[in-house]
């Protein structure tokens, strides 16, 4: 079986997700996608006619995310008609899943070059959700599931999801919060030392004005005090009645666990930032990338996919994690660097009191928590991150993972390299 390397990974910076606030709300998703994969061919010199195919994540895939985001902002990017596109949706996990199926098309020796990535406009997306609210819709994560799947798998709010584990797992209101405030504190000292400087792609308008060159989000400001002092967010929500039946979040979650009282822990300083923001990461085989002359920076070790229980659907990192060791012939202590998407802090935290791990190998440039989480795109991202941080500090195993909705997780292991070693 050949070997998969990813030759250079890029990211827009992250935008605050609100119309009106935020510096990338007002373009078009494409757009942002097409920053990306333009960086990807200029910086590489990439010969498009050459690439096999774009695999996109996007997941709310409406409105002017619709349609196939990975050839259509592909085109857009200038990429030759022949190179073509895809697009999926794997919830959050989707831009881990994007490249891990860009490996597997490489590594089965039916592809040879193929970009991956995703893109999310939250600030899009959100307005989409309230109009449809106001509309007498469905909430979003409602209307993927028929009554008949929830009297089976009941699915809730991701939030009240999180609110749940943290009761059911014993964790504190100050554990979680102090997730919250150290994601802040790494992000910004990261931030000072420039160390996003490497992947990060200006994103400019069509006069080539810069709109962002930076992330928007983070709040450097944030002290333990002041993450004490806010309100829970998901308290309200929790009991909205959903239909005739009076379905709330809160009781599809007691029709499986009708013991738990769910207690209300996170709110806006300890879970993900709603962002706008894409991804791309190229991903090669050995031949290839010795006929262009590219030099590899990682090779794609081993994927894996994990299921877990769909009612409380944050839980299978830990599961994903343990499968892709395996698969890799690793143990936790041979990875380097660990990045566990942060979409709320009970998932950081479970993760790394699960596995026994230590703080100062995970999300050590801080998390979504401060960034922000542009769903279809994060996964991407955080594979370009573990990447840069691995070659600054010279280490070889960086391990990522992530929760997604249905109770999912895929994961992924790359090793740090400078040359083709098959």
């Amino acid at each position: 079986m050949a070997e998969a390397y990813i030759i250079d990974a890029v990211r827009t910076p992250r935008g605050i997700g609100k119309q009106g606030k935020g510096a990338l709300a007002e373009q078009h998703p494409q757009h942002l996608a097409a920053t990306v994969l333009k960086a990807i061919k200029d910086r590489n010199h990439l010969d498009t006619s050459t690439v096999d195919d774009v695999i996109w994540s996007v997941s709310t895939q409406d409105g002017l995310q619709a349609g196939d985001m990975g050839r259509m902002a592909s085109l857009d990017a200038g990429y030759d008609i022949t190179s073509s596109g895809t697009t999926l949706d794997r919830f959050c996990g989707g831009g881990i899943t994007s490249v891990n199926l860009a490996a597997a098309q490489v590594m089965s020796g039916m592809e040879d070059c193929i970009v991956a990535g995703g893109t999310e406009m939250m600030s899009l997306t959100a307005q989409m959700s309230k109009e449809k609210m106001q509309a007498g819709l469905k909430p979003p994560m409602m209307g993927a599931y028929n009554q008949r799947l929830q009297k089976v798998h009941p699915q809730s709010h991701q939030g009240i999801c999180g609110d749940a584990i943290a009761t059911m797992e014993g964790f504190t209101r100050e554990e979680l919060d102090e997730v919250g405030y150290r994601s802040q504190q790494r992000a910004a000292e990261a931030i000072a030392a420039g160390h996003f400087e490497k992947s990060i792609i200006p994103v400019v308008d069509d006069d080539g004005n810069v709109l962002l060159d930076h992330d928007e989000y983070p709040r450097p400001q944030t002290t333990r005090e002041g993450l004490a002092q806010l309100e829970p967010a998901f308290t309200k929500i929790a009991d909205v009645p959903l239909d005739a039946n009076g379905t709330t979040f809160r009781s599809l979650i007691n029709q499986k666990y009708p013991d738990v009282e769910i207690k209300n822990f996170h709110h806006a300083g300890n879970s993900s930032g709603v962002v706008d923001g894409a991804a791309a990461v190229l991903v090669t085989s050995a031949d290839y990338g010795r006929k262009h002359g590219l030099k590899p920076r990682a090779r794609i070790v081993a994927t894996a996919n994990m299921g877990d229980d769909p009612t409380l659907m944050l839980n299978a990192p830990v599961p994903a994690a343990k499968k892709v060791l395996e698969k890799a012939g690793l143990t936790k202590d041979d990875i380097d660097l660990y990045e566990i998407n942060e979409a709320f802090a009970v998932v950081a935290a479970k993760f790394v009191r699960d596995l026994g791990l230590d703080w100062d190998k995970v999300n050590v440039n801080g998390g979504s928590i401060a960034l922000g989480h542009p769903i279809g795109a994060t996964g991407s991202i955080l594979i370009g991150t573990v990447i840069d941080e691995l070659e600054r500090r010279g280490g070889r195993y960086g391990l990522v993972t992530m929760c997604a909705a249905g109770g999912m997780a895929p994961a992924i292991i790359v090793e740090r390299v400078d040359d083709y070693v098959d």
